[in-house]
């Protein structure tokens, strides 16, 4: 299977989606999230598929699509269903492939599993996203902790938000991990404003050489 890589983040609604979508296009690879807890509005599937211009066929169908924007264990209690986290296996593609979880690494999937058990079965590569508001040093760095434990490969950080040098620079010191980039908050966010940002932000060759190592 082609190199896959997997997308979390510090907490939720912090724009993983959006960098997810800018990074399929990028790569021009494939888009998945297993798990949508939430019908009503747009789904991520949906956002990444208008912002990264990708074929549908690009974007996998995901496994478990819950009505109820909740946690995705609650999710699937109320609309009467079952998770099974063994069960969600990783397509095969010809092309990268950028698989985004929901929230941050504990969410539970069932209230025996999170993702991280999910994601170190899969022992596939890691980018961490982390907002650069307050509150952001102690989540990055207690999401970085984690993953060690767990012995998963952490590609590096991207920031999203305002630019706050001593934030992300002590972030940087303390993880010992490279910062990829940082995608600024668009007024106007469009495939096309999406893919200036992160070409002018993120060093798409050095990113593609840190995957393929």
């Amino acid at each position: 299977m082609s190199k896959c890589l997997v997308i979390t983040g510090t907490d939720t609604g912090i724009g993983k989606t959006v960098f997810s979508a800018a990074l399929a296009a990028a790569l021009d690879g494939y888009y998945w999230k297993p798990v949508q807890s939430g019908l009503d509005e747009e789904t991520d599937s949906e956002t990444v598929k208008r912002l990264s211009g990708l074929a549908p066929s690009r974007i996998f169908p995901e496994a478990w699509r819950l009505r109820t924007p909740v946690s995705p264990h609650l999710s699937a209690e109320i609309d009467g269903v079952a998770i099974d986290p063994d069960a969600i296996d990783l397509p095969e593609t010809d092309r990268p492939l950028v698989v985004e979880g929901a929230g941050g690494l504990l969410v539970p999937l069932t209230r025996q599993s999170t993702y991280i058990d999910v994601f170190t079965r899969w022992g596939r590569p890691l980018i961490l996203c982390a907002r650069t508001g307050l509150g952001t040093i102690n989540h990055t760095l207690l999401s970085v902790e984690v993953l060690r434990q767990r012995h998963i490969q952490i590609v590096g950080i991207a920031f999203i938000g305002d630019e706050l040098s001593d934030t992300q620079s002590i972030i940087a010191e303390m993880s010992g991990l490279p910062v990829l980039g940082r995608l600024p908050m668009l007024e106007l966010l469009t495939p096309e404003s999406l893919r200036r940002a992160f070409r002018d932000h993120f060093d798409l060759s050095l990113l593609q050489e840190r995957i393929a190592e």
